[in-house]
C-alpha cells in the first residue's frame, strides 16, 4: 500500500483509508463479525486510517474498533475520529454540540470507548452558527497541548472557515465528500486546501454505492438505510444517475476492471494531498476497492471518464434540502 501525508503537518497514511459508519449506522443492518473482519483485513493490506465517529450507532461504531484493535498496535492505526452530532434513544438526530465544555465531554468517552488514550486525529462532524470556528479550533488546540489529540481536523467547512481556522492552529485534513458526481469542492475548497497545505480525506467517493456499480433500480432500502431519503436515489434522479453508471462501466471493462475501482481511481488521480475512504462493510467489497490502488489512469483514460460523466451532471442534491441547509461548505 503507498502512503500519502495529511498536509504539511499530519501524519503519513494510507493512500486508502477506511470508514467505518456502515457497519454501524445509516446502511441497514451489518454482521458484527464481518465488520471485525473487514478491519483485520484492511490492516493486513497495508490501510492504516481508520475513520469513525461517536455517533456512529451512539458509540457502537468506537467499541467496533477497540474490540477489531484489541490485540494488534494500537500505533499502527491513525484513528479519526468526527464528533459533535447529537442522537436520541430511537437513532434520531437532534443537532449538533460543539461547545468547548462538550468537545472535552465527548472527548472523555471517545477516549473510553477507544481504550486509548489520545485520538490521532478529531474534527467537529458539522459546525453550528453559534460557535465561532476560531473558538473550536481553540479549544482543540489545548487537547493537542495537553496530548490527548494529536492533529486537528475539520469536516464539510468552506474554504472561508477552512482559512479561518487553520490562522488559529494548522489543520491536518478537511474531510469532504468527493466523488465522480460530486464536484463542488474543486471549485473552491480544493484550491484553498492545497494553498494552505492541509490534506483532504475524501468520503463518498462511491457516492455511498450509487456509482459502485452494484446498484440497480430495482433495489429496496430498508428502513435504516438513509440512502432511501437522498435526492440522488429517488425516482427519474436514480435512472439519470445509473446512466452515468453504465456509460462508466464501458470505461471501466475496456480497462479490465470494475466501476467500483475506476472510481476510486479517479479521486486518488485528483492530487497527492487527497486519500479516498472507502466504505466497505465487507471483505469482498474491500478486496475490490483495494485494486483501484494499482490502478494508473492515462490522459486518455482521464478525458474519456469526464466526457462519460461531466462534473455537474448528477441528478439530484446529495442530502435532502433541510441537510444541505446546514452544511458549511455549502455556503461557499
Amino acid at each position: 500500500m503507498e502512503t500519502r501525508t495529511l498536509g504539511t503537518t499530519g501524519p503519513t497514511v494510507s493512500a486508502l483509508g477506511l470508514g467505518l459508519m456502515g457497519m454501524s449506522d445509516l446502511y441497514g443492518a451489518a454482521d458484527e463479525a464481518e465488520s471485525i473482519a473487514t478491519i483485520h483485513a484492511a490492516l493486513d493490506a497495508g490501510i492504516t486510517l481508520l475513520d469513525t465517529g461517536d455517533f456512529y450507532g451512539m458509540g457502537h461504531n468506537e467499541m467496533l474498533l477497540r474490540e477489531a484493535l484489541r490485540g494488534r498496535n494500537r500505533d499502527n492505526a491513525v484513528i479519526s475520529v468526527k464528533f459533535g452530532s447529537l442522537r436520541d434513544v430511537e437513532g434520531g438526530w437532534n443537532g449538533s454540540d460543539i461547545r468547548p465544555v462538550a468537545i472535552k465531554n465527548f472527548l472523555a468517552y471517545t477516549l473510553r470507548r477507544l481504550g486509548t488514550d489520545h485520538v490521532d486525529i478529531y474534527r467537529p462532524s458539522r459546525l453550528t452558527p453559534d460557535v465561532p470556528v476560531e473558538e473550536v479550533v481553540g479549544t482543540l488546540a489545548e487537547l493537542v497541548k495537553a496530548g490527548h489529540i494529536r492533529h486537528i481536523g475539520l469536516s464539510e467547512v468552506s474554504a472561508e472557515t477552512l482559512r479561518r481556522a487553520h490562522a488559529v492552529h494548522p489543520i491536518t485534513d478537511l474531510q469532504i465528500e468527493y466523488s465522480l458526481i460530486s464536484r463542488d469542492p474543486e471549485a473552491a475548497i480544493l484550491p484553498t486546501a492545497r494553498e494552505l497545505g492541509v490534506g483532504i480525506t475524501a468520503y463518498g467517493v462511491l457516492s455511498r454505492g450509487l456509482i459502485s456499480g452494484h446498484w440497480t433500480a430495482q433495489r429496496e432500502t430498508a428502513g435504516t438505510d438513509f440512502r432511501s431519503h437522498l435526492p440522488r436515489f429517488a425516482g427519474a434522479n436514480l435512472d439519470r444517475n445509473l446512466a452515468l453508471v453504465d456509460a462508466l462501466r464501458a470505461i471501466a471493462e475496456a480497462r479490465g476492471v470494475t466501476v467500483a475501482q475506476i472510481a476510486i481511481a479517479w479521486v486518488l488521480a485528483r492530487g497527492e494531498n487527497i486519500v479516498p475512504l472507502i466504505g466497505a462493510r465487507r471483505r469482498d467489497r474491500l478486496t475490490e476497492a483495494l485494486g483501484a490502488a494499482a490502478i494508473t489512469l492515462t490522459e486518455a483514460d482521464l478525458a474519456a471518464i469526464e466526457a462519460a460523466v461531466p462534473a455537474g451532471a448528477a441528478a439530484g442534491a446529495r442530502y435532502a434540502e433541510a441537510h444541505m441547509a446546514h452544511l458549511d461548505s455549502e455556503r461557499a
